[in-house]
């Protein structure tokens, strides 16, 4: 088995943290000394927005030297690799052309595995430690195509009245995945933008803990404005402003991922 442990962000409902979650993750991870390898899988590009200016994502999204392009073709993902401005830290950026992707799947032999084999190399030679996938907020083929690559699942759920919402139509898709996925792992759930002024954080927090066969992570997410200067400024909130809460939480949620991997 390859040592390289692939993790994907995966959560159907939009605007809970994957994006964040999986780019502030990957550089603590890659800040401990990891090699990280980052795939931004959705056409929004925030995985992507979150280490290069906007210009430049832009380029990358219309060329032919991104994921959309490379799954398209059924390529060898190694050749799609750009590097971050920082250490041990890569990513195969998205286009927002990947809306399409669900009708370039359609006809393909064994649709469901083609992320899987383009990726196969890169396991194989063992450069990564970590592979983290942002998934879009969908259900369906390229969804799929995630699972089936990933050995641990990561769910960002937002501590927000509508942050559950959605999640057992997750969980029934994920049922159908494990038939064709039977090695894939839910690693656990992210509580993210909390605010315990509120009682959403307790209620979500309850609701999760009594799902049976579920972690729930212990470092919690807050609201934080240092995230969005940080997006807005096109950099992890760890490098934006490492003392944030915000910044100091995930450090603590990538402790969590890096020992449950070992």
């Amino acid at each position: 088995m390859s040592k390289t442990k692939t993790i994907c962000f995966c959560n159907n409902k939009g605007g809970s943290g994957k994006s964040t979650s999986c780019a502030n993750i990957g550089y603590a991870l890659a800040s401990f000394g990891h090699k990280v390898l980052l795939i931004d899988g959705d056409m929004q590009l925030n995985l992507s927005l979150s280490f290069f200016e906007e210009d430049k994502v832009l380029e990358m999204a219309q060329s032919d030297r991104n994921l959309y392009y490379a799954i398209r073709e059924q390529k060898d993902l190694k050749d799609f690799i750009v590097p971050t401005p920082y250490e041990n830290l890569d990513i195969i950026p998205s286009s927002t052309l990947m809306s399409s992707m669900e009708y370039e799947l359609f006809a393909k032999w064994q649709r469901e595995f083609i992320l899987k084999k383009a990726l196969k190399s890169i396991k194989e030679a063992e450069t990564y430690d970590y592979i983290l996938i942002d998934a879009p907020p969908t259900l369906g083929g390229w969804v799929m195509n995630i699972l089936c690559a990933s050995d641990w699942m990561i769910i960002p759920v937002e501590a927000s009245p509508w942050g559950l919402f959605g999640l057992a139509n997750m969980f029934e898709f994920l049922n159908t995945t494990s038939e064709i996925a039977p090695d894939l792992q839910i690693m656990g759930i992210a509580i993210t933008k909390v605010d315990e002024r509120k009682n959403y954080f307790k209620q979500t927090l309850e609701t999760l803990q009594e799902l049976e066969d579920m972690k729930v992570f212990k470092a919690h997410i807050h609201v934080d404005s240092s995230i969005e200067w940080s997006q807005d400024n096109s950099k992890p909130v760890l490098v934006y402003k490492k003392a944030s809460r915000s910044a100091k939480e995930y450090m603590e949620l990538a402790k969590e991922v890096e020992t449950l991997c070992q």
